[in-house]
């Protein structure tokens, strides 16, 4: 969701360096437009003072700006100790002293889509319509195919997962519903904190159509995740990063939502359909405590998402998969 901001960057000439987690690098190597990615040394939670300084050290003189698009504290630290003149940002967490340029950050409720609000970084007042893009070298997309045994177009991508939690998952019972539906080989894609879950969806798959879905979920590097969801037929995902992903290469997408906000992280692809029983006039009981953004649904029941049938699925899939 930060691409069109460092597409905007870019154009205007700007060389860009981006920091960012190992986990999270391989997303900004498939931007053309991203010079050189620095890899943070940071494990998750905490400050890590001693090695923000020691990297801050080794990148102090080389860089004019920083664009800081996370709102944490430590976030914003690194720039700080590094001395880059202007540093742009939100207001936040205690961030006014570590910014030399601050934007005001508006209320989560009032927060407009997270495009949106990463490219207003840039400055400029042109940014409505904003789209992520990714693209893949042709010979990188063909040899990670070929070392994943998959064929462009021969497949549909079920992405069951998000790391957020449960509120966020369609049932893997409706996935494996849907993946004995769909005419073509199944690939299940995640990490392998989702391994069992993908395994729970093609089992009972596989028992009736043998070799109907292949299970990738942690098998594969996050450029080989990104080259079989380039190339696929569609992809179906609960709200996660991987249909984000989906929706920066363009691929026909369903996406799913229960507990958080198309409004807020949609994605943003002229070929996806957006599935939120919060907005559907049709659906009743309607879903007042929609969206909720809890990790779990505090009433017990999800009804958000376990409302939302596979045939629902399928007939969007139909209309934007043609």
């Amino acid at each position: 969701m930060t691409e069109p901001l460092l597409r905007r960057l870019a154009a205007r000439g700007e060389r860009l360096t981006v920091g960012a987690l190992p986990w999270v690098a391989p997303v900004y190597r498939a931007m053309p437009q991203v010079a050189e990615v620095i890899e943070f040394p940071f494990a998750h939670g905490g400050l890590q003072l001693k090695a923000r300084r020691n990297l801050a050290r080794q990148i102090e003189g080389h860089f004019d700006v920083a664009y800081i698009c996370p709102n944490s504290l430590k976030s914003a630290l690194l720039p700080f100790l590094a001395s880059i003149p202007k540093r742009i940002g939100y207001l936040g967490e205690a961030r006014v002293g570590l910014l030399t340029h601050r934007l005001k950050n508006p209320p989560k409720n009032q927060r407009p889509a997270m495009v949106t609000f990463y490219s207003a970084l840039s400055g400029d007042d042109d940014i409505a319509g904003d789209r992520p893009q990714l693209q893949l070298k042709a010979d990188e997309l063909a040899t990670a195919l070929q070392q994943m045994g998959l064929q462009r177009g021969g497949y549909d991508v079920l992405a069951p997962g998000a790391e957020f939690g449960p509120a966020k998952r369609w049932p893997a019972s409706h996935f494996a519903e849907l993946a004995q539906q769909l005419d073509r080989t199944v690939v299940l894609l995640g990490s392998s904190k989702e391994a069992a879950l993908c395994d729970e969806i093609a089992a009972p798959v596989n028992a009736q159509t043998p070799g109907k879905c292949l299970n990738l979920a942690g098998t594969t590097t996050l450029a080989q995740a990104f080259a079989a969801i380039a190339a696929a037929r569609c992809v179906i995902s609960n709200d996660s990063g991987l249909m984000h992903v989906a929706a920066a290469f363009g691929v026909p997408q369903v996406a799913l939502f229960g507990s958080s906000s198309p409004l807020h992280t949609p994605p943003l692809n002229a070929k996806a359909a957006v599935l939120w029983l919060k907005n559907d006039p049709d659906y009743l009981p309607a879903l007042d405590c929609a969206p909720c953004f809890e990790r779990v649904c505090p009433l017990g029941h999800t009804r958000c998402l376990n409302a939302i049938t596979p045939t629902m699925v399928l007939q969007n899939l139909l209309r934007v998969a043609h």
